[in-house]
């Protein structure tokens, strides 16, 4: 596809939104609050600071400047880069595959508990209908079960029809409207959750959970460790989506001065999920007679164990509560899967040249249809608790480790730089290049210290053949497609237009 060709977003606002859009995702709102409250409370803000500028933005920064600079997605921009470079571009592909085939279920979940909350259809026992009522979660020691769950099915196939029917549209017409309706939306109904959430009883009691420093904490490696890893999952960076993104982005845009922008916006969100979040835990400890850390949890049981316990105990409004909560959850989640979606779209349309309308529907097709197989059966929840704790950590973390290294050992930041600095407010240098080789150094510690205590300890307990064919061997087999992929023959064309190697 040639550059006069390739779709932009109209301009730097629908650029932002969208990328803000795949950044403020499931991540901030029930990843972040918990994080900072095990690492510290208020101390955490210090690394998770040092982080956002040292590692964040410098990384969304390079994303950046690989895909505005070679105008494609992650395998041609990565091809366009240097030829020996584009099995880096194909695993940052496979590894959002991984990524979509599951965010879509998740995504299914709370556009389903948006409609419960009107009725509270969980009940008294929200633990109990979740695992037993909703997901009929069968026992996995007994083997993969492929008995469909009808609740969970019929959402997740509508969720991907959405999401596919937004990104055949286009760049403007599909995941630029999207995200200018989306996000307005997403923000007013979250910032109507965290100020109601603020006015419940025991919510000051929260806040102080979340936010009384430990300073002692600062001196542990893990918790610095923590703030790398929730900067690095939550900005979307190194696998793909902003590469993809900032190809569309046009010629003369300023990529550093829109990096920042979306840089503080997400973390933006991520404090304030904290506070709309803990605010809540704490009404559920006061009404419970409890402390607040018998109550906080992240993840899916912030989700749906912790708030349809909250929105039970609040009267009156709980069903609007629950509406804010889920339909937030819902919105950012969407935006951040359409993001997914569209790297795997851009990297084959690049490939194989053909209409994006076409190659939305050999995408998605074949995605939605392992996604349902896999997700909306009795073993759904155990898979996608394995597959989103290896492809984040052995996906994510090692595609980065592996292509920051090369790209370093190349001596390519440079040429990088060059281009960021040519439209850019904001100029980088040489602390820019020294973030990138100190980051590239934390994410070697991420990679080998999780690895070590994933392979010796087992993980959550899960039987060592369910760990060994769809943890290692997933994270194993991205690399390998990776690799194949890459050796198939670009149309000549496609190549031909490109400023680096």
């Amino acid at each position: 596809m040639s550059n006069s060709k390739r779709e932009t977003f109209s301009g730097r606002k629908a650029f932002i939104m969208a990328a803000i859009g795949s950044a403020v995702g499931l991540g901030n709102i029930w990843r972040f609050p918990y994080t900072t409250y095990e690492n510290g409370g208020g101390a955490f803000i210090i690394p998770y600071i040092v982080a956002l500028l040292t590692a964040g933005i410098p990384l969304l920064f390079l994303d950046y400047a690989i895909g505005h600079r070679h105008r494609g997605g992650a395998p041609l921009s990565y091809r366009r880069f240097n030829r020996h470079f584009e099995t880096f571009g194909w695993w940052q592909v496979m590894v959002n595959v991984i990524i979509g085939l599951y965010y879509a279920v998740v995504l299914g979940w709370a556009a389903t508990y948006t409609y419960f909350s009107f009725t509270k259809a969980w009940g008294d026992k929200p633990v109990d209908f979740f695992v037993g009522n909703f997901l009929k979660m069968g026992d996995i020691a007994q083997g993969i079960s492929l008995e469909f769950v009808g609740m969970v099915v019929g959402p997740l196939i509508a969720v991907w029809v959405i999401a596919l029917a937004v990104l055949a549209l286009g760049v403007q017409k599909g995941i630029s409207k999207s995200s200018s309706i989306l996000m307005p939306l997403l923000i007013v109904m979250f910032l109507s959750l965290v100020v109601y959430s603020l006015t419940l009883d025991g919510a000051a009691k929260g806040l102080d959970a979340l936010f009384t420093p430990d300073w002692d904490k600062l001196s542990d490696p893990s918790v610095w460790i923590a703030a790398y890893g929730q900067i690095f999952f939550s900005l979307s960076i190194c696998f793909g989506i902003m590469v993809t993104y900032a190809s569309y982005l046009k010629k003369d845009s300023d990529l550093t001065g829109t990096g920042l922008v979306v840089g503080f916006a997400n973390s933006s969100f991520e404090v304030l999920a904290g506070i709309g979040v803990f605010s809540a835990l704490g009404f559920m400890a006061t009404a419970q007679g409890v402390e607040v850390s018998e109550v906080a949890k992240g993840g899916i049981g912030l989700a749906f164990f912790a708030f349809p316990t909250i929105i039970n105990e609040i009267t009156p409004f709980g069903e609007v509560i629950g509406v804010l909560f889920f339909g937030s959850l819902t919105f950012a989640a969407l935006t951040s899967f359409i993001s997914v979606i569209e790297v795997i779209i851009s990297a084959v349309q690049d490939k194989l040249r053909i209409r994006r309308s076409k190659v939305t529907f050999i995408v998605g097709l074949p995605m939605m249809v392992v996604s349902v197989v896999l997700f909306g059966t009795t073993t759904g929840l155990p898979m996608l608790d394995v597959l989103d704790k290896f492809v984040n950590y052995f996906g994510i973390v090692a595609v980065a480790f592996v292509s920051l290294m090369v790209i370093v050992a190349n001596e390519k930041l440079g040429l990088l730089g060059e281009h960021i600095n040519e439209t850019s407010s904001f100029k980088v240098g040489f602390f820019w290049r020294l973030c990138i080789v100190v980051t590239t150094g934390i994410l070697a510690f991420m990679l080998f210290s999780e690895g070590a205590k994933v392979f010796t300890e087992g993980y959550e307990g899960y039987p060592s053949w369910f760990i060994n064919i769809f943890g290692w061997g997933m994270a194993g087999s991205l690399v390998v497609v990776a690799f194949l992929l890459s050796r198939l023959k670009w149309k000549s064309e496609t190549l031909a237009e490109h400023k680096g190697e």
